[in-house]
């Protein structure tokens, strides 16, 4: 049947002697599948461009910081401020919640930036406290030199590791960055290493003028003690972050006697909730693009349905002559549906070339330059997918015409003007 020759020659006949009709009819299935591939490619791009602040992150993180509290508890009046410690760092370790527990410090406070000098040049930078293994929760992508070693920290090593943006700051460009010295509140830094940055937006912006140092050596030379200002914390493999996070505040509380309903004296964030929030978000505007997308092919191939039938009406006579002359049923069937079928891919086809180009021209022209946009494409195999979709939909909408083509019977066919 699909290689009649006979059959396709119809098929062409039938197309050629209703150009426009055809045109229309095939113009709703591309511009189904066309709309599809297009909301398809943007709901990806919008998922990319904002996930990519999650990108170099452990979604099974989560942070926490002390502030005051707001209950009385064994004693303790409400308002009262405290500090972490290094102490809760190893109590936090003993948990088999926690994979890694990574004390962190900023000079001046969170968010706080600080004059760092270098010669006669100044540049506004956030100064980071850390440990080699701040890497497993947050990525530090090294251009040049190193990141601090566990060395460093032993023997309190007056060295940093400095952003992009701190280069461009302080030093003219070819000019050699590893092994020159920068200030940071009076004290001298070596630099032994250069990140770079691959986060968009306001969090790739901080990361480009960070500066890491040691953990020891920040509290040496900045009076930190044994002061901690949050901790980063990943939960081990196989337990959420949220149970974890409840586990690690439950325990900070009572080593700082904080009363167990007071919910405002240890402040936390967490990644993996956040992260499985906008997952959430996308699922359900990817179903709601599908749900329109569909709708739209639906209404397509109902065009083409009815279509098929009009041309069943004015092939009647044909179709009874065929009839008489010994076609079977399934002949007639097939000879309906193969032309449905062919008009419905054809013009699929195109709308899913058209969509996936125009996508590619968009990526194209956009580049890594937008930050709540990226890399809009739709997968290969989701794209073939909805073409098979539509094929057997196509199929589907001929089947109706050629039923009724073969209720119709031969001699009344025969009589059909």
């Amino acid at each position: 049947m699909v290689f009649d020759r006979d059959n396709w020659q119809e098929i062409f006949a039938t197309i050629r002697k209703n150009k426009l009709r055809t045109a229309l009819t095939m113009l709703g299935v591309f511009w189904g599948i066309f709309m599809l591939v297009i909301m398809l490619g943007s709901g990806n791009g919008l998922r990319n461009g904002i996930l990519k602040d999650f990108s170099g992150t452990a979604t099974n993180s989560f942070y926490v910081w002390a502030q005051q509290t707001n209950k009385a508890y064994k004693g303790y009046k409400p308002g009262r401020y405290f500090n972490f410690d290094i102490a809760d760092a190893e109590a936090l370790r003993q948990l088999p919640e926690m994979a890694v527990v990574h004390p962190m410090n900023q000079l001046g406070g969170h968010d706080e930036s600080n004059t760092v000098v270098r010669g006669l040049k100044t540049a506004q930078c956030e100064i980071f406290a850390c440990y080699p293994y701040f890497r497993e929760i947050n990525e530090v992508k090294i251009s040049q030199g190193r990141f601090i070693n566990d060395l460093d920290l032993k023997e309190k090593r007056k060295i940093c590791v400095v952003g992009p943006r701190v280069v461009e700051l302080l030093f003219a460009k070819g000019e050699e960055v590893l092994g020159q010295y920068i200030r940071i509140n009076g004290v001298y830094f070596k630099i032994v290493g250069q990140s770079f940055v691959s986060a968009s937006g306001g969090e790739g912006r901080e990361q480009a003028q960070r500066i890491y140092t040691p953990f020891t050596t920040f509290s040496n030379a900045f009076n930190y003690a044994d002061r901690v200002g949050w901790f980063a914390i990943k939960s081990a493999d196989n337990v959420p972050a949220e149970q974890a996070e409840k586990k690690a505040i439950s325990v900070l509380k009572e080593r700082h006697k904080i009363s167990p309903e007071d919910e405002k004296a240890i402040g936390h964030w967490n990644m993996e909730v956040e992260y499985n929030k906008l997952q959430g978000l996308f699922l359900g505007i990817e179903v709601l693009v599908w749900i329109v997308g569909i709708g739209t092919l639906m209404a397509g191939i109902i065009g083409i349905s009815n279509i098929m039938l009009i041309v069943v009406k004015e092939r009647t006579r044909e179709i009874g002559v065929k009839r008489a002359l010994g076609a079977v049923p399934a002949q007639i069937i097939g000879q309906i549906m193969l032309e449905a079928i062919f008009l419905t891919a054809i013009s699929g086809y195109f709308g899913l070339v058209l969509g996936i180009g125009l996508l590619e021209l968009l990526n194209s022209a956009i580049g890594s330059s937008a930050e709540m946009f990226s890399n809009p494409t739709v997968d290969l195999s989701v794209a073939s997918k909805a073409l098979a979709v539509l094929i057997f939909s196509g199929a589907l909408a001929g089947l109706i015409p050629a039923r009724k083509a073969i209720s119709v019977k031969p001699v009344e066919a025969l009589r059909s003007e």
